[in-house]
């Protein structure tokens, strides 16, 4: 064993043992803070063999937390706290609105057109670079996993800065052929395309409270992206928000409905980056492109016929 009375940590250290205990296992906390997995896989061993004791046992679920590795954990994050602090206080004071903006969204936003805001934002700040992360899952701001993000939910709680921009609306969608077969009937002998209801069911909640309560569950899918694609090439019906089923060309609204109100779009930023020039531009500039096009996302329509 070696005498790990003279061993000090550094920062990397640190990082490293806390991208696996997040992860559960060594690739996985490779890729999250993008390092080679053999690179981080020495580094543990070193820091292992410097403190005399083993930080992970192995077990089905993954990798565990030795009760050395339990106690060192709260010692790691605070210093994890303190780093970032001190990152976010350094960028805080940017006084020129150039460099690079991260900005996280979920998929859906790809399709809407939030895409032509960022673009005109770009065209007028060259100067600014914007780095895009799409996905479904909450980044942590105060960890830095973005600078920015642009969630849509009914409410946030996170520890940040932001707003709600608008309020969305959503509707049922379906092809131009599809919408002729649709009577004024509930939806009785319609199907819809469902997300992740249990196999067996033949309805939902959600459906059951639309204008088609008789409408059947047929389908399923896990993501919004194959959703619409599906959508659009005839399978069946799907609740969409009316900013992108009205924009995509193969959806219309189906008939004998009106829009229903949907969660809202809000835009969070950590309270320490709220000066930083190159951000309060990004934010002012993208907050009041969406307000101006209030009726794109809130649409307030009458029941249609066919």
């Amino acid at each position: 064993m070696v005498n790990n009375e003279s061993y000090a940590f550094n920062w990397d250290d640190l990082k490293f043992f806390l991208a696996v205990v997040r992860s559960g296992s060594l690739r996985r906390g490779a890729e999250s803070i993008e390092v080679n997995h053999t690179t981080l896989t020495r580094r543990l061993s070193i820091m292992e063999e410097k403190i005399g004791s083993r930080l992970f046992d192995r077990s089905r679920q993954g990798l565990v937390l030795t009760q050395i590795g339990e106690e060192l954990l709260p010692f790691a994050e605070r210093v994890e706290d303190e780093m970032l602090s001190a990152s976010r206080m350094i960028i805080g004071r940017d006084s020129e609105p150039v460099g690079t903006v991260c900005v996280s969204m979920p998929h859906g936003m790809a399709m809407t057109s939030i895409m032509d805001d960022l673009t005109l934002f770009s065209e007028r700040h060259p100067d600014i670079s914007l780095n895009l992360q799409f996905g479904n899952d909450i980044v942590n701001l105060n960890r830095r996993e973005a600078d920015v993000s642009i969630r849509v939910a009914y409410e946030v709680y996170d520890d940040a800065v932001g707003r709600r921009l608008v309020q969305m609306s959503q509707a049922a969608y379906c092809t131009r052929e599809y919408a002729d077969q649709v009577k004024d009937n509930a939806g009785e002998g319609l199907h819809f395309i469902g997300w992740n209801e249990p196999e067996e069911d033949t309805s939902a909640p959600w459906l059951r409270d639309s204008f088609y309560p008789k409408a059947t569950l047929k389908h399923r899918v896990s993501e919004l992206v194959p959703l619409i694609t599906l959508a659009a090439s005839g399978l069946g019906m799907a609740y969409l928000a009316c900013n992108i089923g009205d924009r995509h060309p193969d959806l219309v609204r189906a008939p004998f409905q009106k829009p229903l109100p949907y969660r809202s779009i809000w835009i969070l930023l950590h309270s320490d980056l709220r000066r930083t020039a190159r951000i309060r531009r990004f934010v002012d500039f993208l907050g009041e492109q969406i307000q101006s096009r209030e009726n794109e996302f809130w649409v307030a329509g009458t029941v249609a016929s066919a």
